[in-house]
């Protein structure tokens, strides 16, 4: 990778891992689902002027709809309900990576893709490493935490699945039509649970607007754009591996914002998560390697 892709592909994991941290600071003002769909709002006005509604094959709606509810709705919601349930940020950060063991599972189930006995022992250590950090006394009283981060893992591997079929729609489109279907159920489910939507906007203070503004604009937007950039040069086997280093910087983000320490088991726990990750991006690899 040349030294200007690679800078921008370690700028984008720090963008990624950033989300976490500075997700927190604003679920301690907002509710999540307010949140979230302040999130995804912010990033279909950015898009609109380039997809100006523009509607996507008639045989696509349907998994359009799916993917922005697994993604837009279920992914985004139940990562700001992990953040908001823990005084841990780590621990989440680090529990977001069992979205590839998850994708490997529903790739399986769905695609009726094979999985070697060498991925299935990686998956195997990868939620072992999530029971480690769960059994930690320092994190064991904010499980529901975790919980709520296996489900964002899970629906994150979804979104991702059904993004396959949808390779046609620009991206643009794509991304324009997500977040505005997830919009709406986001928004009423909010009013709902966290109250009067409108009440809450108008309370809104400087830091937590700025947080909304950093996960639509720079995590979705500028993050988003980086990676599908760097797909027009490299084959996905050659960039997916470096998603094992947003754990690795959100973990330091979260020491420098919040002075939060890994306990010995959580870094066991989390070296278990993301060493398996890793090495099944090192196995697609060589399995990619072997195919072409």
């Amino acid at each position: 990778m040349q030294p200007r892709h690679l800078a921008l592909v370690l700028l984008v994991m720090v963008l990624y891992g950033s989300a976490y941290p500075v997700g927190k600071i604003g679920t301690l003002d907002a509710p999540p689902l307010f949140l979230s769909s302040m999130r995804v709002f912010c990033v279909f006005l950015f898009f609109l002027p380039f997809f100006r509604l523009r509607l996507p094959p008639i045989h696509l709606i349907i998994p359009l709809f799916g993917f922005s509810i697994s993604m837009g709705v279920c992914t985004y919601a139940f990562m700001y309900y992990s953040l908001s349930s823990t005084s841990l940020v780590a621990p989440i950060v680090i529990g977001a990576q069992l979205a590839i063991p998850f994708g490997l599972i529903l790739s399986l189930i769905f695609l009726n893709e094979r999985i070697s006995t060498a991925k299935w022992f990686m998956i195997f250590i990868s939620f072992t490493g999530i029971v480690v950090i769960a059994f930690d006394p320092k994190f064991i009283d904010e499980r529901l935490a975790l919980f709520f981060c296996i489900l964002m893992a899970f629906f994150y591997s979804a979104a991702n699945m059904m993004a396959r079929y949808l390779n046609e729609i620009d991206t643009s489109v794509l991304n324009g039509w997500c977040n505005f279907i997830a919009f709406f159920p986001l928004i009423l489910l909010s009013n709902y649970i966290d109250g009067n939507t409108v009440s809450i906007l108008l309370q809104l203070n400087t830091s937590t607007f700025l947080v909304i503004l950093h996960a639509s604009l720079v995590v979705s937007v500028i993050g988003h754009a980086g990676m599908f950039y760097l797909y027009r040069f490299y084959p996905v086997n050659v960039v997916l591996p470096f998603y094992s280093l947003f754990p690795v910087f959100g973990i330091i983000l979260t020491y420098l914002m919040f002075n939060e320490i890994l306990t010995l088991q959580q870094l066991i726990g989390g070296f278990m998560v993301v060493g398996s990750v890793y090495l099944i991006h090192v196995l697609n690899k060589k399995e990619a390697i072997l195919k072409a």
